[in-house]
């Protein structure tokens, strides 16, 4: 039996009154996941713990049945386990975010949605200026970079930026939990000042500002933590090879440390004009070499931070036809039975623009299985499916069952 697991990040979402009281993902004319929802078992998952966040990093361990207390060490460390950047013992690893201040403000988490090639220069041009022995910095892919300080403290309360657009940044400013990290805590701040200084004027932001577009003007660092212990997901469920497919550093990260193969696809972005035909057809070969694969998909939760319901429906509708549709179709020719399962990380209300905590739906499809009585798939029909409601490793102990 082969499984794969295709995850639109952030998809679900809120009633929103200017849809008549629906959600996007009951707006969108999804043909495909419906009929899954139909063929197949449907229930709602709890992929955010007690006590923690709803952040990507959270949500896609949950799903993938990690122990979250034993195995969380912040987002950062399994972005550079993407980008290939060594996390040594005593080494504090951040997600670092280029980012649009305003004023007072910041503006948005993405410095609007920056280039790889702008701010790969930017970062670099940090790394040259504030980097030394015991700061680096490491560019990644757009906004999404990484920052690693020798001997610092992870004790440290930062807010993640998609979580205060169009706010007052300084209340968010990183703020130690306790003594130890009152330095790590004075450093990181001092950094972000001086990277504001620096950027402010750098030729990247000159010709942005010139083509109407937001500077990235400024860093800012969260989700700290050191290299996490975790066990291959081969070693926690009998589930064989792996791979793993997405645009966003984080979920290849997640991929590294679980031991599931990093498959690439070019022209994928994370946004609505990723290449979802590529990445169908990426998972379809690797489904054949492999016994499990989880397909990660990033334009749903862009939209939703974006707070733009009309692009948000668009990014399940792509979903659903360019994707989900051929992979389905494909997979239900083949002799070896093939279990398709459709869920959200987390949702990413547009009203808030930023994650929750709420139960996401999932369907799980396989063609030998009687299906419960559940007919479209969103929100509020995955209420009534036949698994009710599961949390820990319970989905990932559904989808092998």
């Amino acid at each position: 039996m082969k499984r794969i697991v295709i995850l639109g990040d952030g998809m679900a979402d809120e009633p929103i009154a200017s849809l008549g009281g629906k959600t996007p993902m009951q707006v969108a004319h999804t043909p495909y996941m419906d009929l899954l929802a139909r063929q197949g078992r449907n229930g709602l998952l709890q992929t955010v713990p007690p006590g923690f966040s709803p952040g990507s990093e959270i949500a896609n361990l949950s799903v993938l049945g990690y122990d979250l207390p034993s195995v969380y060490e912040g987002r950062g460390v399994l972005e550079a386990a993407s980008m290939g950047v060594e996390v040594l013992p005593g080494e504090l690893c951040l997600r670092c975010n280029l980012v649009n201040l305003e004023g007072d403000r910041l503006k948005n988490h993405s410095a609007g949605h920056i280039s790889t090639p702008e701010a790969n220069e930017l970062i670099r041009f940090l790394d040259k200026k504030l980097g030394g022995e015991s700061i680096s910095f490491h560019p990644g892919v757009s906004y999404r970079h990484v920052l690693k300080i020798k001997g610092g403290s992870k004790a440290l309360h930062c807010t993640p930026p998609h979580d205060i657009p169009e706010q007052p940044f300084a209340p968010h400013l990183v703020h130690p939990e306790n003594d130890d990290a009152i330095a790590t805590a004075n450093l990181l701040n001092r950094l972000i000042a001086a990277s504001r200084e620096l950027l402010e004027d750098h030729a990247v932001n000159q010709r942005r500002k010139g083509e109407g577009k937001d500077p990235a003007n400024a860093i800012w660092p969260w989700s700290p933590g050191f290299r996490p212990s975790m066990k291959p997901l081969k070693e926690l469920f009998p589930i064989g090879s792996g791979a793993v497919i997405s645009a966003v550093d984080l979920i290849r990260g997640i991929g590294v440390y679980a031991g599931l193969e990093v498959v690439k696809v070019a022209g994928a972005t994370g946004l609505h004009d990723t290449n979802y035909e590529g990445k169908a057809a990426a998972a379809l070969a690797a489904l054949k070499k492999h016994d499990f694969v989880y397909l990660h998909v990033e334009a749903s939760d862009e939209a939703g931070h974006e707070g733009n319901v009309p692009l948000k429906i668009k990014t399940i509708e792509y979903l659903d036809a360019r994707l989900v549709k051929t992979i389905y179709e494909e997979t239900v020719t083949w002799q070896e039975p093939v279990t398709i399962a459709v869920l959200p990380d987390h949702p990413t209300p547009c009203a808030t623009r930023t994650h929750t905590s709420q139960p996401v739906p999932f369907l799980i499809y396989r063609r030998d299985r009687e299906p419960d009585e559940v007919l479209t798939y969103d929100e509020f029909s995955a209420k009534g499916g036949s698994y009710g409601l599961l949390s820990g490793d319970g989905f990932m102990k559904a989808l092998l069952d």
